[in-house]
């Protein structure tokens, strides 16, 4: 098997900060190779050298055993490299021929766009990693996971002989990763050599045949997958084994803060009972479209059910609105942080006072004072890494994200929080402190509904676990009672 890509003593300094430091990395035909660390571990940083955006400070590169200096990443392309990134480089306004055809557009004649022949081959190409998709359409139009498609489309009609893929299942439902998965095989099969970056681990050890661990922008080890397991490969790069990370303390459940009382909604979910109780961590779990997220939402008045009732902290609150369910306590953390939990152009201060702005004002008038001190006491309780309350959201990692969102709504005073997919673009270090966030939550006597397409992850640090299949209640199970393989047969329908 030909060696394709060698990096060999890889170093690269920014301004005050030395991001790698002496880097080997090599990478074979037809190899999925991982290369798995934590945020801050230097992933991002290799992924800029090898397609052009940086330059090494020191260190080799070669390509099929000959030394390659990458100018710029139009230089990349032309050497058969090619990446597709969990936020979709496209461009949004164009056709999807166009995308793919972007630079070298075939002509009938001078001036003139051959758009019959871009069609017909943008087709081709698309049909041949299983899409069907109108080479027409403007790619606005489409879906997160057909403009990825897309993408890997256009690095497919240049021939590539190394893809990266960087985080690319996160915004991606099951089927629509198997899809993934699929052409990532016969990428394999045809003799590219494929460098997956993600933090799922059962990814990894389902598709990858090496893994390269990075950590503080140094490389620890470049192991065979068949060599490790995942607590072997989590402790290379955190330092901590899975047990550990799920090994959060849990309180007495006290009285009940929430009852879900034969709530439904058409189409959606149907006679839906549970009760929640102070200083639980009360699980959800079940396939895509099994309605977790949908039953929150109408628990938060985002959603109005067509019948039943809510009861929070004992009086009955079938919240006509998000705002009504803020003001009683409760705070959703959702799933799409950056669309629906933050304000990516606003700073940390603004981002955790947002949700309680009459705390920090008076008469209209915003005390400023207040406003950093409130979101200082957030960055420091739950240990966020910024370099100031200042820094623009949208320039942190997606764990720190997530710690803003919190703040947000301890600062508010909320008693009962309702995570959908916490974790979700989170690397492994840092859901371990998340998980550290949820132990001190319920040691203060907050309540915690945590839904988790994670099996592990909601096994993990569930109470008791609710399974959903396609809208219908079919178990509430303790801890004791948690059985991996019970609750994925209750997931797909079967008691």
């Amino acid at each position: 098997m030909q060696t394709i890509l060698e990096m060999k003593g890889i170093t690269k300094h920014f301004p005050g900060v030395r991001a790698l430091h002496n880097i080997d990395l090599d990478l074979r035909e037809g190899e999925i190779h991982a290369l798995v660390g934590e945020n801050g571990a230097g992933k991002s940083t290799i992924i800029k050298i090898l397609m052009g955006v940086h330059h090494r400070s020191e260190g080799e590169i070669r390509l099929y055993g000959k030394p390659c200096d990458i100018r710029d990443p139009l230089h990349a392309q032309s050497l058969g490299l090619g990446a597709v990134y969990q936020d979709v480089n496209l461009a949004q306004h164009l056709s999807v021929a166009e995308n793919l055809f972007m630079g070298s557009m075939p002509r009938r004649l001078p001036g003139i766009i051959n758009r019959a022949e871009m069609n017909s081959e943008t087709t081709r190409i698309m049909e041949s990693i299983g899409v069907k998709v109108d080479p027409r359409a403007i790619i606005s139009t489409l879906s997160v996971a057909q403009q990825e498609m897309v993408a890997i489309g256009k690095i497919l009609r240049k021939t590539p002989k190394l893809v990266i893929f960087d985080e690319p299942t996160a915004l991606l439902t099951t089927e629509e990763t198997e899809q993934l998965f699929r052409i990532i095989a016969k990428l394999k099969a045809d003799g590219v050599g494929v460098l997956y970056i993600s933090h799922r681990m059962e990814e990894i050890f389902r598709i990858c045949d090496r893994a390269t661990v990075l950590k503080d922008g140094e490389k620890v080890a470049t192991v065979d997958i068949t060599d490790v397991d995942e607590d072997r490969l989590i402790s290379m790069m955190v330092g901590r084994s899975v047990h550990d990370m799920y090994g959060i303390d849990h309180c007495e459940p006290g009285e009940i803060v929430l009852s879900v009382e034969n709530l439904s909604r058409a189409g959606e979910f149907h006679k839906v009972n549970f009760q929640v109780r102070r200083g639980e961590i009360f699980g959800m779990f079940g396939l895509v479209g099994s309605g977790r997220s949908e039953i929150v939402h109408s628990i938060f008045g985002a959603r109005k059910p067509d019948s039943g009732r809510v009861l929070h902290n004992g009086e009955v609150a079938n919240y006509r609105n998000p705002r009504r369910a803020i003001k009683a306590g409760m705070a959703l953390i959702p799933e799409d942080r950056k669309g629906q939990g933050l304000a990516l152009g606003l700073p940390i201060t603004d981002n955790t006072n947002m949700a309680s702005m009459e705390l920090i004002s008076s008469l209209g008038v915003l005390d400023t004072r207040k406003s950093i001190g409130t979101a200082q006491t957030y960055v420091d309780a739950l240990q966020t890494k910024t370099p100031s309350v200042f820094q623009l959201v949208k320039n942190l990692s997606g764990g720190n994200q997530q710690k803003v969102v919190i703040g947000k709504w301890l600062a508010a005073g909320s008693d009962l929080f309702v995570f959908d997919e916490p974790t979700v673009g989170v690397d492994v270090g840092a859901k371990f402190e998340i998980y550290k966030v949820f132990e001190n939550l319920v040691k203060q006597g907050k309540t915690l509904v945590v839904i988790s397409s994670y099996l592990p992850e909601v096994m993990g640090l569930s109470d008791r676990l609710l399974i959903m299949y396609e809208g219908r209640q079919m178990a509430i199970l303790k801890k004791d009672e948690f059985d991996e393989e019970r609750i994925l047969r209750l997931a797909s329908g079967i008691k």
